[in-house]
C-alpha cells in the first residue's frame, strides 16, 4: 500500500470515529442534560478535557505515542485560547437565542476562509465557495429558526467565531510547523485548556443557569451519564485534533455540520424529537453542499499533484482537504470547538449543534 493511500485510510478513519463520537457524546450529554437536569455543560466540558489528559498520560506511560517538547509558550496560548473559546461559545447559546446561536457557528467557516486568506495566502475556488455556500444554506434552513439580537450576545457571538477560528488554524498549522501528531499536541495542550474552564466553568455555569455545579444532587444516573460523557470525549478530542491535522480548518468545519444533520436525523429517530419539512429540505441541501465540497475538493488536489509532478518548482497553495481525499502538505486550522463541541447544557436551547 503506498503512502497516498494509507494517509486515504487513515483520514477515511479519522473522519468516521469523529462523527461516530461526536454524535454519540451529543446524544449521551442531551440525555443528561434534558433528562437529568445536569446544565452544567462548561464544567463538563473541563472535565472532559482532564479525563482526556489522564488517558493520554497513561498511554504516552504505555508508550502508545512519544512526547515531543514544543515551545511552551506556542502550548500554553494555544491551550488557554482553545478553553476560551469554549467558555464563549456557552455564553453565546446562553445570551442570544438558538437561532442566533446557530448562525453564529454557520459564521466560523467562512470567517475561517476569510482568515486563512488573509494571514496563509490560501486560495479557495469558485466551485468550493460555491459548494460552502450551499452547505451553509442547508444547515441554516434545518436549524435556524427565531434569531433574535441584543448587543452583549452579538458581541460574545463574534468573540466566540474569532477565537473558534483562530484556535482551530493553530491546531492545523501547528502540527504541521512543528511536525508533531495530533495526540502530541493535544496531551501538551489539555492541561491549560483543562485547568482554564476548571477555574472558570463553575462561575460561568452558575452565571447561566443561576445553579451551583457543587450543591446538585449526583445520582447514580447521573454518575453514570457524566462518566460516559468523559470516556466518549477522549475520542471526540483526539478525533477533533486528528481531523483538523489530517484535513484543514475548513473541511473540519463541513464535518461538524454533517454532525449537526446526523444528530438532528438520530434525535428524531431515537428521542422522537419534533422533525419537520423543513428540517428534512435542509439537511437535504447542506449533503448536497458537502458532497460537492468534497468533490471539487479532490478534483483540484488531484490537479494539483499532477501540476506538481510536471511543475515540481511552481508555488501556491489551495484549499484541496476533501472529506476524503490526500493531504496537501499545508494549511491551518472545534468545537463544534474545541473540538467545536456542542455547548449543551439548557433543555430549551439547541442540543443538536
Amino acid at each position: 500500500m503506498g503512502e497516498g493511500e494509507r494517509f486515504q485510510l487513515g483520514t477515511v478513519g479519522a473522519l468516521t470515529l469523529s462523527v461516530v463520537s461526536s454524535v454519540s457524546i451529543v446524544i449521551c450529554n442531551k440525555a443528561l442534560i434534558s433528562s437529568l437536569g445536569f446544565t452544567f455543560a462548561t464544567t463538563l466540558t473541563s472535565w472532559h478535557l482532564l479525563v482526556t489528559f489522564c488517558s493520554l498520560h497513561v498511554a504516552l506511560k504505555m508508550k502508545f505515542f512519544e512526547h515531543k517538547p514544543l515551545d511552551q509558550k506556542t502550548v500554553t496560548g494555544f491551550g488557554i485560547l482553545n478553553g476560551i473559546s469554549i467558555g464563549l461559545l456557552n455564553l453565546s447559546l446562553g445570551f442570544n437565542s438558538v437561532g442566533f446561536y446557530q448562525m453564529t457557528k454557520l459564521a466560523i467557516i467562512p470567517c475561517t476562509v476569510l482568515l486563512e486568506t488573509l494571514f496563509l495566502a490560501k486560495r479557495f475556488s469558485r466551485s468550493i465557495q460555491i459548494a460552502l455556500l450551499v452547505l451553509l444554506l442547508g444547515v441554516g434552513i434545518a436549524t435556524v429558526t427565531d434569531v433574535q439580537l441584543n448587543a452583549l450576545g452579538s458581541v460574545l457571538s463574534l468573540l466566540a467565531v474569532i477565537t473558534t477560528c483562530v484556535a482551530q488554524i493553530m491546531t492545523n498549522t501547528i502540527q504541521k510547523k512543528h511536525k508533531v501528531s495530533s495526540t502530541q499536541l493535544l496531551y501538551q495542550s489539555c492541561p491549560y485548556q483543562s485547568g482554564t474552564l476548571l477555574i472558570s466553568g463553575p462561575f460561568l455555569d452558575w452565571f447561566l443557569t443561576n445553579q451551583n455545579v457543587f450543591a446538585f444532587k449526583y445520582t447514580t444516573q447521573v454518575l453514570a451519564f457524566i462518566i460516559i460523557s468523559c470516556l466518549i470525549s477522549v475520542s471526540v478530542n483526539f478525533s477533533t485534533f486528528l481531523v483538523i491535522g489530517k484535513t484543514s480548518p475548513v473541511t473540519y468545519q463541513v464535518l461538524g455540520h454533517l454532525k449537526t444533520c446526523l444528530v438532528l436525523a438520530f434525535g428524531y429517530i431515537l428521542l422522537h424529537d419534533p422533525f419537520d419539512w423543513r428540517n428534512i429540505l435542509g439537511i437535504l441541501v447542506a449533503l448536497i453542499g458537502m458532497v460537492l465540497y468534497s468533490y471539487f475538493c479532490t478534483r483540484e488536489s488531484q490537479k494539483k499533484v499532477s501540476e506538481e509532478a510536471t511543475q515540481p518548482l511552481q508555488a501556491g497553495e489551495g484549499e484541496s482537504d476533501p472529506l476524503m481525499g490526500v493531504e496537501n502538505g499545508s494549511g491551518g486550522v472545534v468545537t463544534d470547538a474545541v473540538a467545536q463541541k456542542a455547548p449543551v447544557w439548557k433543555s430549551n436551547k439547541d442540543l443538536h449543534a
